[in-house]
């Protein structure tokens, strides 16, 4: 057996295989019976592109991209590792911060639209983000021919819209109810998309309460100002003055105007607390009510009115119907508008109100302005009383059943109530039905990696108005007439006549049986593969007994391969509760109809959880995962939160995560959560916690690296001495060791420097080490001896992580080494990384672009999945998880089979428990199989190319002496 020194030399040398889109089990018999093996081997070994295409995709889509590679020199995308004889690709001007065709549109600009005043089409309708999770306040779309307003942006609303089509570039105005996590937290990822739309990219005007001036000032430390300058906020304005603030109006409950033309007016009512004072309320106790108003519409012209009050057709006939009175052309008398109009039809109105809690209603119960929109027999009608037609309401449940509200909306006479708060019966429909059909194909193929969705029934968890007031005040109350939302439920406003509820638009629930039987007919093998893939777990069973484990002597074998069926040395014995890595989120850049954006939870069970990264949906995604119940328990006992860095579509999920923590533990002793991230994270945090208090602690990436360890270490045992870490002795022996550490891995010079150390922004180390304390005392509770970030290239400020469980004790008292979790982050190959994952018993990677896209995925600083690959083979990685696929690929992403031995295809709500690594890669050609409809394929010659490989594996003729034809066979 040959052996090889560490270091990247196999990463970058040619593989030692020749690469064919055929499947891996080709090459070794079958045992199973050979009509379902010729037929797996036929739908999986379909090549995923011909190399040809690939070369063209890559250069078309790279040329497209403005600055993209193409236009560097090499010395600006290839960097030159300083103990390597090896180089990699990569952006460099990215890697620091400087590449321009990274940033945002310098103008994104506002739409300019030619208004309907008649609007043959309006319509009020929910937008059920958050309705199935309760992670987030559903959003509701206000529809007019010509223009498009959404009150609230809750998490989620991106894909949602996606899901269901409601185009992001056709958005107006954005209206927040309250400004908080629940509300707006699909703020920034919306932004940004829409930012990067188009030539100059779109904007749209987002209002709220003063409180978005806090909101605004947090999210400027990652969302470029040009994305944000149309941010406006009403109502008395903080001290911040990052939203452009409209006129406060005399009163606090007085109506603002916000909006005004021919199609609509909506006017904003602040709700606050009662009986506090301006300057004691708190950012993010301020809510809003508003009033959308559509304009009376004329009645019809009658020409047999006007006919009969002799008027002659022409121009007279345009002038009444303008308002205008004319002289008869027959009689001696004036024609008015109203002798040949039908009367005017009234313009609907809706109302939106989000009263959170009883402080706020007895505020709403006593604001006068509304007093004109009161319509029941108790109120004094006059001429000047609108008439609601519906009325939206956010507010929750437990202020919903209160009596007061019940009477407060019985004011409003016959007007349609909606209630859309959580807590009422909802029907139990995925809000991502896309997704969720996805995940349960996958688990009727392999419902060991993909459970069931954690949602338990939600009758238990809801009730509705009338029960809790029957319990509460007794049968004689009358409950006021109302309906539960429901998703994508409308409420048309135009044309008139059909003024309404309207419930086509609602899903129609589709349950497991159903998606099964729709699979058998697409897939008729599926069944025999699903019994083929719940046999590996008993093969795994019965080889525990049989298969060696590994020396753990560190030393990286050449051709891992043909030790797959090793089991590592940490696997003996192990248990399911051991550990259990469960991918949330699988996508980049964006969330889309599948895959959301990155996250990954790893759940230690009884000793507590960690989430590595954050994106935006993170809490929607645990409660489909584990259900409502099962997300709060999992959201509780979170010991740590770790953020790769500052990109969007990794940490935007954060604050909701945080805010439902906090509220979970309320009235409980506990500690901060400690999140660990990168330095501008914590100015987002920090600035975010102005507006609500996120109960954490924050720890640089920086301060967790291996020589931050390691100083730590060394200055906790040198200060046995007695003096205590706030001493000058010690204080000066923690300034030289980090000293030290700033010398050695961010020094002028270094292979990192450039692309981690910024200058300007030192390390506080001395108020990291209570951190640090603290969070050593964590690793123990949960039974792990390290949690190291190492640097990478991607961005400035990105990191990696490796996680390592402590050594455990068998019956007979062997000592069992811990198992190790390394996850990339967002990086290009680099010594870091390779270094980091030796002797990794998971490598969770980053495969953003298929191999075809390679110099994009340099211009981005990402990796190919042939890469990735790479980076765990040349570790000597026992199994390696490839995530984070761009969105082009909206199922499953294009990949080679050749060297996937050791390596399986993440897909969203995948848990994988550290019992069942041994299987992992065996499950690929089975859900290549599920999705072989999915990804475009060119069959020609594949079962001949099959046939030859196979035919040269078992002739056992040397890969390389045959190279040429195995060449042939890829062309």
């Amino acid at each position: 057996m040959r052996y090889v020194s560490p270091n990247l030399r196999l990463l970058f040398s040619p593989p030692l295989r020749p690469t064919l889109s055929v499947p891996l089990f080709i090459s070794k018999p079958n045992p199973k019976p050979f009509s379902f093996s010729t037929i797996l081997a036929s739908s999986s070994s379909k090549r995923p592109r011909s190399f040809s295409n690939l070369s063209r995709r890559s250069n078309s889509t790279f040329k497209d991209r403005k600055g993209g590679g193409r236009d560097m020199t090499m010395e600006e995308t290839t960097g030159q590792s300083k103990d390597s004889s090896s180089s990699f690709g990569l952006n460099k001007r990215r890697a620091e911060g400087r590449d321009k065709s990274d940033r945002p549109k310098k103008n994104p600009q506002l739409k300019e639209r030619k208004l309907n005043p008649t609007n043959t089409i309006a319509y009020v309708q929910i937008l059920g983000t958050g309705m199935d999770t309760q992670d987030t306040s559903p959003s509701v779309l206000l529809f007019f021919d010509k223009q498009r307003f959404i009150f609230n942006a809750g998490e989620g609303l991106q894909r949602f819209c996606t899901e269901h089509k409601v185009k992001l570039s056709k958005i107006d105005h954005i209206f927040l109810s309250r400004v908080c996590s629940e509300t707006a937290g699909g703020l920034p990822g919306l932004l940004l998309t829409l930012a990067g739309m188009g030539e100059e990219g779109y904007s749209v005007k987002i209002w709220g309460p003063s409180d978005l001036n806090f909101l605004v000032g947090a999210m400027k430390s990652f969302i470029p100002h040009a994305t944000m300058v149309h941010t406006q906020s009403f109502g008395q304005s903080p001290i911040s003055d990052a939203a452009e603030n409209v006129t406060a109006p005399i009163k606090a409950s007085d109506p603002i105007v916000l909006v005004k033309d021919e199609v609509v007016k909506i006017s904003a009512i602040l709700l606050q607390p009662h009986c506090l004072q301006q300057s004691q309320i708190k950012p993010g106790e301020m809510s809003v009510l508003y009033i959308c108003e559509l304009p009376e519409l004329m009645g019809k012209f009658d020409p047999k009115k006007a006919a009969a009050l002799g008027l002659k057709a022409g121009p007279k006939y345009s002038e009444l119907q303008h308002g205008k009175s004319v002289k008869s052309d027959r009689l001696d008398i004036m024609v008015h508008p109203a002798d040949v109009m039908d009367p005017p039809v009234p313009g609907p109105i809706v109302i939106l109100v989000d009263c959170p809690t009883e402080s706020h209603l007895q505020e709403l119960l006593s604001i006068e302005c509304l007093n004109g929109y009161y319509t029941d027999v108790s109120s004094h009608l006059t001429e000047s009383t609108k008439m609601v037609n519906c009325v939206i309401h956010l507010s929750p449940a437990s202020v919903v059943s209160s009596p007061n509200y019940q009477k407060w909306m019985k004011k409003f006479g016959s007007a349609q109530h909606i209630m859309a708060g959580h807590g009422k019966k909802t029907l139990e429909v995925p809000i991502l039905k896309s997704s969720a059909r996805v995940t349960s194909r996958l688990n009727y193929l392999c419902p060991q990696f993909f459970p069931a969705s954690g949602f338990l029934s939600l009758q238990h968890l809801n009730y509705s108005t009338s029960d809790d007031i029957s319990s509460s005040e007794g049968p004689t109350l009358k409950i006021c007439e109302s309906i539960p939302a429901e998703n994508l439920l409308k409420f048309t406003l135009r044309p008139y006549a059909q003024l309404g509820l309207d419930r086509s638009h609602i899903p129609t629930p589709m349950g497991q049986s159903q998606v099964v039987d729709e699979l058998h007919l697409e897939i008729p093998e599926i069944a025999d593969a699903a019994q083929h893939v719940r046999e590996f777990w008993q093969e795994l069973k019965e080889s525990r007994e049989v298969l060696p484990t590994s020396n753990d002597n560190g030393v990286m074998i050449e051709e891992p391969w043909l030790t797959e069926d090793t089991l590592p040395g940490c696997l003996e014995n192990i248990r399911r509760d051991d550990l259990e890595i469960v991918l949330l989120g699988t996508g980049s850049s964006q969330p889309s109809k599948y895959r959301n954006v990155s996250s990954v939870y790893i759940n230690l069970f009884s000793k507590g959880s960690l989430l590595l990264d954050c994106g935006e949906g993170t809490l929607g995604q645990l409660k489909r995962r584990y259900g409502v119940d099962g997300a709060d328990k999992a959201i509780r006992n979170l010991k740590c939160v770790w953020i790769s860095h500052i990109h969007a579509d990794h940490h935007t999920g954060l604050a909701r995560v945080l805010a439902l923590r906090r509220d979970l533990l309320k009235g409980v002793p506990h500690e901060p959560l400690l999140v660990i991230g990168p330095r501008q994270l914590k100015r987002y945090l920090d600035a975010y916690q102005r507006l609500e208090d996120l109960d954490m602690q924050f720890l640089d990436c920086r301060s967790t690296t291996k020589a931050s360890w390691d100083t730590f270490v060394r200055d906790g045992a040198s200060n046995n001495d007695g003096s205590s870490p706030e001493s000058p002795r010690h204080s000066n022996a923690k300034n030289e060791s980090m000293q030290e550490i700033n010398q050695t891995l961010f020094a002028k010079g270094s292979r990192m420097q450039s692309y981690l150390w910024q200058p300007g922004s030192p390390v506080d180390h001395s108020a990291a080490y209570p951190f640090l304390k603290s969070l050593k005392k964590m690793l123990g509770e949960a039974g792990l001896e390290a949690l190291i970030s190492f640097p990478v290239v991607h961005c400035p400020q990105a990191f990696g992580i490796v996680l390592e469980a402590a050594e455990r004790v068998n019956s007979v008292g062997k000592v069992i080494p811990g198992w190790k979790i390394v996850y990339s982050g967002d990086t290009r190959p680099c010594p870091e990384l390779v270094d980091a994952c030796r002797g990794a018993t998971v490598l969770i990677h980053e495969a953003t672009f298929e191999d075809g896209l390679v110099d994009e995925a340099i211009a981005r600083n990402h990796s190919t999945t042939k890469e990735a690959i790479e980076v765990g083979n040349s570790a000597g990685a026992y199994r390696i998880v490839l995530t984070h696929f761009s969105q082009r690929y909206p199922k499953i992403p294009v990949f080679d089979e050749t060297h996937m031995h050791k390596t399986c295809i993440a897909f969203d709500m995948m848990s994988i428990n550290i019992a069942d690594l041994p299987v992992l890669p065996k499950v690929l050609p089975y859900l290549k199989l599920l999705f072989r409809n999915e990804v475009a394929v060119d069959e020609s010659d594949d079962i001949l190319d099959a046939l030859v490989l196979s035919h040269w594996c078992q002739r056992g003729a040397a890969w390389e002496t045959n190279s040429s034809k195995c060449k042939r066979l890829c062309q």
